[in-house]
């Protein structure tokens, strides 16, 4: 038994060192769009496409938001109703009576077979955009729970255009109100960089690696139509994703950071919310394959869990070989933990909760597996939309 607490524990702390020192950095937590950038000669056309699915609660916030980007080129808005039985119509529709020349409301069409809800939508948003602006050079897919502060479009066009970027994102500042909120979101965001390290992303010389946030995507069109449109990635669950690699494959070149100013509104106040958000698409994340599953979750409890409870049970178990090995992998996997903790002001203390939030989102995707299998996989809004053959 002390022979396997030693060998756990120095596996795990091997896995931290790596992700310290060999994951492209992930863990600053850095990346954010640099204030004055160079304003591009021209200010070109844009089109927001905004899909809003019972929205009702932060249209009246989000919406204002959005038509008031101080942006110096033509700007439109269309927003999307995709099947609403909330009022977001409505709200769409009154708005857009008192800004008649940048708001175009838009009803989603029936759902065809292999589309997704949230695809289809934006299809629907693209669709109307290549009639009513037929020249604009750019698409800004955002959601209609995010609000945005006034030099957002800006920022976003300036740096796709003096960086010649096809794609740029920005990770909303999700809420993290509440115990369960101020435990999991900080986290949530963690394992999104770890998984998806910010500066591989913004790389050319790493061709494999793509990923966007969905909530504040701005597209090149023309790499768009040349990635196949959306209708090329119309069955992917994780959109944002599914999308970034196909603008990637086509050539084009991401950037993808954090923000403060681009703020998600929508709750996360109780664990069944985050629950929820996590076991949506985690199986997705795996291409439902239970040897991943199985991988991962051995991963996860080794890497989260092995260390503490090496340097915690040493005294009985793996002597101070193990306590060594444990203490110095928790260590550092706290260290990584604080940039993060800093972007959504908590106090570093927190970052000892790691281990926690690993076996939290472990049992999380284990239940987003048995969603999938069930037939319930990628539930939102009242939908499935997961294939539970996993051909989605």
């Amino acid at each position: 038994m002390t022979l396997i607490a030693i060998l756990t524990a120095t596996a795990a702390l091997a896995g931290w060192i790596y992700l310290f020192a060999a994951r492209g950095g992930y863990w600053h937590a850095e990346l954010r769009l640099p204030p004055g950038l160079h304003a591009p000669a021209d200010w070109p056309d844009v089109v927001a496409v905004v899909p809003a699915r019972n929205e009702a609660d932060t249209l009246p916030e989000t919406l204002p938001a959005l038509l008031a980007q101080d942006y110096p080129g033509r700007f439109q808005v269309i927003v999307v109703d995709d099947h609403s039985g909330d009022g977001t119509g409505r709200i769409v529709r009154d708005q857009a009576a008192t800004a008649p020349d940048r708001l175009i409301p838009v009803d989603a069409e029936t759902l065809p077979v292999g589309w997704t809800g949230k695809l289809w939508a934006m299809e629907q948003g693209v669709r109307q955009a290549a009639q009513s602006a037929p020249e604009a050079r750019y698409l800004w897919f955002t959601d209609a729970d995010i609000r945005h502060a006034p030099g957002t479009l800006a920022a976003l066009i300036a740096k796709a255009e003096v960086e010649d970027r096809q794609l740029v994102s920005l990770m909303a500042l999700l809420r993290s109100r509440g115990v369960w909120a101020g435990l999991l979101i900080p986290a949530f965001v963690y394992f999104f960089q770890k998984l998806y390290p910010f500066p591989w992303i913004c790389d050319p010389a790493r061709p494999d690696d793509a990923a966007a946030a969905g909530g504040c995507v701005l597209v090149d069109r023309t790499t768009l139509q040349a990635a196949g449109g959306l209708s090329a990635i119309r069955g992917a669950l994780i959109d944002d994703c599914a999308l970034a690699r196909a603008i990637r494959n086509a050539g084009g070149r991401l950037w993808l950071g954090l923000t403060e100013t681009t703020v998600s509104l929508r709750p996360y106040d109780t664990l069944g919310a985050v629950w929820h958000m996590v076991a949506r698409t985690a199986f997705t994340e795996l291409d439902h394959s239970p040897w991943k599953l199985i991988g991962t979750v051995i991963g996860m409890l080794v890497l989260y869990l092995a260390p503490p409870l090496a340097f915690v049970t040493a005294p009985w178990v793996g002597g101070i070989a193990a306590a060594l090995a444990g203490g110095l992998g928790w260590l550092i996997m706290a260290l990584t933990f604080v940039p993060t903790l800093k972007l959504y002001g908590r106090p570093w203390v927190q970052s000892l909760t790691l281990p926690l939030c690993g076996l939290l989102y472990t049992v999380m995707t284990l239940d987003s597996a048995l969603r999938h299998w069930r037939g319930r996989g990628g539930m939102w809004k009242g939908r499935a939309q997961a294939d539970p053959k996993g051909t989605a």
